[in-house]
């Protein structure tokens, strides 16, 4: 009997470290989150948001900037497409506080206007609103909850929004309409640091005086005054 027990024993004492091990083996395992290969643990995730990497701009400055352009600042659109970026000098006032852009391809080659103006756009006055300004009349088919305007080698898609419309017009020969629609669909207002690109820099603290009016009265200008003075 006692050499049966110690003959039994080395295999019991065996079976109980495999256990152990494998219940070792286990708890290391769930010590890792669902998903983690091999129960590996990983940091927490911290919550707080990455800090936006473009600067601050003074909303009061984009303001006056925006008034001195003459556009009305919540008119200011822009619209994201590969392969085209805003062309500087074409940005600029549109009608009374409207806007104005042109996108172009690194060639400049090709181009889409990007324009927003007061007033709105329905199916009585689209055919007789001019896509290019000019006169002309128009063939007009809603798209969503915009118009595509169809005018001899001109097309454009045309947004009403509230109280404006956001049109981005293009050549019928350079740009097809899928690449129009898409320039459409992704036309929004400019966040601060887009305004900040878009409106001008140099802007005068102070009225330019002028060297050839009369100091007092509305006459006519000094034209003796020498070319150059300030007054």
């Amino acid at each position: 009997m006692h050499g049966m027990t110690r003959s039994l024993r080395a295999p019991l004492l065996l079976l109980a470290l495999t256990l152990a091990l494998a219940s070792a083996g286990c708890g290391t395992e769930r010590a890792g989150a669902p998903g983690d290969d091999g129960g590996k643990l990983h940091a927490t995730a911290d919550p707080t948001p990455a800090p936006d990497p473009r600067p601050s701009v003074d909303r009061s400055q984009l303001e006056a900037r925006a008034r001195y352009m003459q556009s009305a600042i919540e008119l200011i659109r822009v619209t994201d497409l590969p392969g085209f970026a805003v062309a500087p000098q074409s940005v600029g006032v549109l009608g009374d506080d409207g806007f104005h852009s042109v996108y172009v391809t690194p060639r400049g080659t090709t181009q889409i206007e990007l324009a927003v103006e007061r007033g709105t756009l329905t199916a009585n006055t689209c055919p007789d609103t001019p896509v290019d300004g000019t006169g002309g009349r128009v063939a007009c088919e809603k798209d969503g909850a915009a118009w595509y305007r169809v005018s001899g080698q001109l097309h454009e898609y045309a947004r009403p929004e509230d109280g404006h419309v956001v049109r981005l017009t293009a050549r019928r020969d350079t740009v097809d309409r899928a690449t129009l629609r898409r320039a459409a669909s992704a036309a929004r207002p400019a966040d601060d640091a887009e305004l900040d690109a878009l409106l001008p820099r140099n802007i005068p603290t102070a009225p330019v005086e002028r060297g050839d009016l009369p100091p007092v009265g509305d006459g006519a200008p000094n034209n003796s005054v020498p070319e150059g003075a300030s007054g």
